[in-house]
This record gives structure tokens, sequence and C-alpha cells, in this order.
């Protein structure tokens, strides 16, 4: 008998060390009472966490450090807290996942007739703008229930909060300003015991977050996935990681594109001022102090509706600026095909992100606006920073992609975004069919430039939109040029750009450029043909994003732009093609048809990232590498 009990002794050492192979940590075995389970790197569902009516709900106020209403008061926010039952009753602490947003309480709503009428010249003073009336505001104590079911059973404590202006939160909505990014920051510093949460908007009883270990990640999807980048730019001490899903990262990149007044896909005439009205659902008294100082004030002084041009107010609002103490281990997600928050807005973080030395991880999907890593990236992300969970996550590759027709859930793993094996093939335009009866046929693009291909026009009109013009066999609204059909898929990763030499008869004018896959092929999306990827610009702003100046009618300008970044594999029997023209019915003014712009086709080209170089795209071709 003393023998087979000294066997059990001996033995428990090795039995816990092969336990804590596949269990990360495990206190509810060790310790005897319900805490975290890890398996595989993991947070795993822990029964004692199931129960949700026994979960600890609270709804406080925390104090920041501004008074964005001018009331004389520091402004404080919203916040709901749900963790689980053993947080109160066994002493556990638990991290936080953290969403912060200013669409809680409900908006203003959408309704076209308080957005801008982009029926205007460019370069013009534009009509007159009737802001929306003061809209409902409804009551929602818990503000959100988003992620609770997901992150409490795991182990975590879940917190939403309010935006400054929106819901139950004071202060007054600034759509980029600094109080958004101080906010959050608040919250974080309560969970660490460094700010002050009342139980009342107005009392003086004080809450604490006594349960929290201090460790915070924050994700949200587009106006929620813009709040964690801002809250991170503040350097906050206890955010250990963000997951940005589709954030807006520059208010300029989002309502202007190099000078050009441009809005989101979707959305025509939104501008800043009227995503404030959106969300702004403040019903005190200090709402009007916040419309006049903030929307009368600010806004209309600085989004320069006119011009297009960066200046001070739109450096404030990009995150890029402030991107220096950022600390945060960031997993990006986006995807390429968002025409709302276009794909630039994460790819230019993460680049900076990555230049700095911070962790970051992108995951790009070939659907639209929205769209989460599969939760299996999110729990390693938020097991190895929350939790110290030794999973290797910040060993894994640096980019996940879903390719096309995949599941979104099933991304391909590469060594980095843009590929690699990337590099840029610039390929130049030649002239295709002759003009007939004044209409522009298709011409064609190559990897070697012939000298003397002189010039080529198109008149702007903006009744026919892109999809229109890409498909067109002859018109005068584009031109067109195409690659030989491919032989074999290419694979495009990472920013196309253009160098373009142009004249316009007007001393401003809209100007698009699309890539595309042709033929067009409509309601098969990835057999493929459609849009590749495109960009807008200003030939005002040839010069300075900062000072854009008038045309003069027939002169020449060169500018370089960036298109949006994109990962895409081009199929076999598809043509890749340049689209130039001048206004895009879906995202830029719309003048008057008319405006006539010219080309010169010897100064311009186009240049494709391509997985493999330029032997990789004329093998494609069908073409021998020089």
């Amino acid at each position: 008998m003393a023998m087979y009990n000294r066997a059990i002794c001996l033995s428990l050492p090795a039995l816990l060390g092969a336990l804590l192979l596949t269990v990360s940590w495990a206190p509810s075995t060790v310790y005897g009472q319900a805490g975290p389970v890890f398996e595989d790197g993991q947070a795993q569902i822990v029964p004692a966490f199931e129960d949700s009516e026994a979960w600890i709900r609270e709804e406080l106020w925390v104090e920041t450090e501004f008074d964005s209403d001018g009331d004389g008061t520091l402004d404080r926010m919203h916040v709901s807290v749900v963790r689980p039952a053993q947080t109160q009753t066994e002493g556990l602490k638990v991290p936080v996942i953290y969403e912060t947003s200013p669409y809680y309480a409900g908006t203003a709503g959408i309704d076209f007739s308080y957005f801008w009428n982009i029926r205007q010249e460019v370069g013009a003073e534009p009509p007159e703008r009737t802001p929306p009336a003061q809209p409902q505001l409804r009551a929602r104590p818990m503000i959100s229930n988003s992620h609770v079911d997901t992150w409490v059973p795991r182990g975590f404590a879940v917190v939403h909060s309010s935006s400054p202006g929106t819901g139950r939160s004071q202060g007054c909505p600034t759509v980029g300003g600094i109080n958004e990014s101080l906010a959050p920051k608040a919250v974080i510093d309560w969970l660490n015991g460094r700010a002050r949460g009342f139980t009342s908007v107005d009392g003086n009883e004080t809450v604490r977050a006594d349960w929290s270990t201090g460790k915070v990640g924050m994700t949200g999807t587009s106006y929620n996935g813009t709040l964690p980048l801002a809250a991170a730019t503040t350097g906050v001490d206890g955010l250990e990681a963000i997951i940005p899903i589709a954030p807006n990262t520059s208010y300029y990149h989002y309502y202007r594109s190099y000078g050009l007044v441009r809005h989101p896909g979707g959305f025509p005439g939104e501008d800043i001022d009227v995503l404030y009205d959106f969300i702004h659902t403040q019903d005190s008294d200090r709402r009007n102090y916040c419309n006049t100082t903030v929307r009368d004030g600010e806004m209309a002084e600085g989004h320069d509706r006119v011009s297009g041009d960066y200046n001070d107010f739109w450096a404030g609002r990009d995150y890029l600026n402030v991107i220096d103490k950022v600390k945060a281990a960031t997993l990006m997600a986006h995807g390429f095909n968002d025409w709302n928050v276009m794909p630039e807005h994460s790819w230019r973080i993460a680049k900076a992100l990555k230049e700095r030395g911070v962790p970051v991880q992108i995951y790009y999907h070939q659907d639209g606006h929205g769209g989460p890593p599969p939760l299996e990236r999110m729990n390693r992300w938020f097991s190895h920073y929350l939790y110290d969970v030794d999973n290797d996550v910040e060993n894994d590759p640096a980019a996940w992609i879903v390719r096309e027709g995949d599941d979104r859930q099933n991304p391909t793993p590469y060594d980095d975004y843009p590929n690699p094996a990337a590099e840029p093939v610039t390929v130049y335009l030649e002239t295709g069919d002759a003009p007939v009866g004044g209409m522009n046929g298709i011409g064609s693009l190559s990897t070697s430039q012939s000298p003397n291909q002189g010039t080529a026009g198109l008149v702007d009109n903006v009744s026919f939109d892109g999809q229109a013009l890409a498909r067109a066999e002859w018109t005068q609204h584009r031109l067109l040029y195409l690659t030989p059909e491919l032989q074999e898929a290419v694979h495009l990763s990472g920013e196309t750009s253009i160098t373009i030499r142009v004249a316009s008869d007007k001393p401003a004018m809209n100007l698009s450029v699309w890539v595309v896959s042709l033929p067009w092929r409509a309601g098969r999306r990835f057999s493929q043909g459609g849009i590749i990827t495109r960009g807008w610009a200003d030939p005002q702003n040839h010069q300075s994003l900062t000072e854009g100046k008038p045309l003069e009618p027939g002169k020449f300008y060169d500018l370089t732009f960036d298109l949006q970044p994109d990962d895409q594999i081009i199929p076999a029997g598809q043509q890749i093609g340049l689209m130039i023209f001048s206004s895009d019915r879906d995202f830029t003014l719309w003048p008057q048809p008319g405006t006539a712009m010219t080309v010169d086709l010897d100064a311009t080209s186009l240049s494709l990232p391509v997985v493999g170089g330029e032997p990789a795209l004329l093998k494609a071709f069908g073409q021998e590498a020089q």
C-alpha cells in the first residue's frame, strides 16, 4: 500500500507537466477554482463562465481629462461592463475586451436630403447644405451586448462605451478630434485604477474596477475599428492589443483623394459634417454649443469642399501623424473590395507600425466593408497579449489573405504583404483602333515603350458610371488600354501607381483611374472580370497636396499617385486594363458634362505590383523576357 501511494505522488508532477503541454494555464485545475483554460494557445469556453444569468452587469460613467462641451466640468463617458460572476464571488481578476462606438444609442439615420448636393462644378463653391433636426435618443442602459457571448465564457470581461456626444456620454462628437482618442484612454485608465468611475452621470458615488487585471484588448468595425487605433495613439498603459476591422485611419483619405473632393462609395454627398450630424445623439442643453463650435465652427472652417487641399484640420484627424506612441500589438483586418473605408486605411498604418517595430499582422479578404479575422486568429492574439499565453502568435505569418473563391475563415498565410516576390512592372500606353466618329476605341498596354504615340482625348460625362465605360467597345467618355489576353494567371500584390500627363479645357476637373479585368462578367464574382483597383486625383494638386492651383486650359500637367492596395490573382483568359476618365459617378462631384481632357500617351504609364516581376508578366502575355 505504501509503495502504491508513493507511486501516485511521484507521478503527479509528471501528470501536471503533461497537462500543461496542452493547457497553457488552467487555474481551475491547479487551484480548484473557476479560471480560464487554454488549449492550442486559445482561450476555451469554461462551463463555470457560461451561465449568463450569473454574469455581473454594471453601468457607470468614467471621468475623462477634457471638457469638450464647455460646461466647466470634465466630460464623463457612459460605460457598461459584463464579467464572469467569479470576478465577484471568488475574487477572480480578468482582462478586458473593449469596444467603443458613436453608434450604440442610435443615429440620425440615412437621409440624403441633409447630405451635400454633389451636382456642382469642380473647384466651385458648393450649394448650401441644410443640417437635420435633432434625432430621438433611444434608451439603451447597457449600451451593447456585442462580443459578450464570445469572450465572457472564455474568461474575459467585455466593456463597451459610447463616444463623446453620443448616447448618454457627455461632450461633443468631433469625428476624429482629440477627445475621441482621450475618451477610450480614460476608460482604460479606469480599468487600471488611474481614472475615476461614477455610478451616475453627475453624482459623486465612485465605482472601481478591482476585478480587472488592467490588460485591455480593443476591437470593432468601421468607426468602431477606428477608435482602438485612436486610443492606441495616446500610448495609454494597459492597452496591450488591438484588432481594428476596416478602420478609418485618416478622415482626409476618407473624404478626399489627392486633393479631390470625393465621397465614400454608396454615400454621395457625405462629408465630415454629415457624419457629425449622423452620430450626434446628445440631447442635453449642450447640443447647440457643440453644433456651434464643432460643426458650424471648426468643421465649416476646415473641411474646405472648394479646393480639397490637405490642411491643419485634416492633419489633426490623420492617425498616421500620431503613430509614434502606438505600442499595442495590432492585428489589422480589411476587405480589398471595401469602397467605403478603402483598404489603404489599414495598409498605411500596418506599414508604419511594422517600420517602428510594433507587433503587427494583417488579414485581408476579397469582400467589401467589414469582416473580422477568423475567431481562431483573434483568440490567439488576445490570449497571448492579454493572458500571456505562450502560443507563438508573434511569430505567425505576417499576412493572411483570403484567396478568390475561398471561405473567409480559411485565409492563406504569406510571409508578408505585399507579397515579398512582388516587383513593380511598368506598362506603357499605345494607341489602338483609330477613332470612329469621334469615339475612342481600345488601345494596348505593353512592357516596352513605343515612341510618338501622341495624345488621346475624352469628354467628361457623369451620366455614365465606371462599369458602363469599362464595358463599352467605343465611347468618347473614357480611354481604355488592355494587355494581351493572359495565357497564365497573374498575381498582383501591393500598390499600383500611375504617372500621367494630362490637360483640361477648364481650370478644374475630376481625374479618375480604374484598373480592370476584362471581359467584365456580371454575376460571376471570382471568374473574374471587374475592378482590380482604382484611384482619384485633382490635377490642381499636381505640385502640392496643401496648395492646389487652377489649371491653365490646354496646358499639360504631370501627376503620379497610388491607387488602392490590392492582392488579386487575375486568371488566364482575362485582360488587364487601364481606364482613364474624368468624373466617377459613384465617388466624385457631378459637374455638367462637357469638360475635355487630353492625355499625353508618351508621358503616361502604369506600375503594376506583379508577383514574379516582369518575367512573370511577359510569360503570362505569351512572350519571352529579354
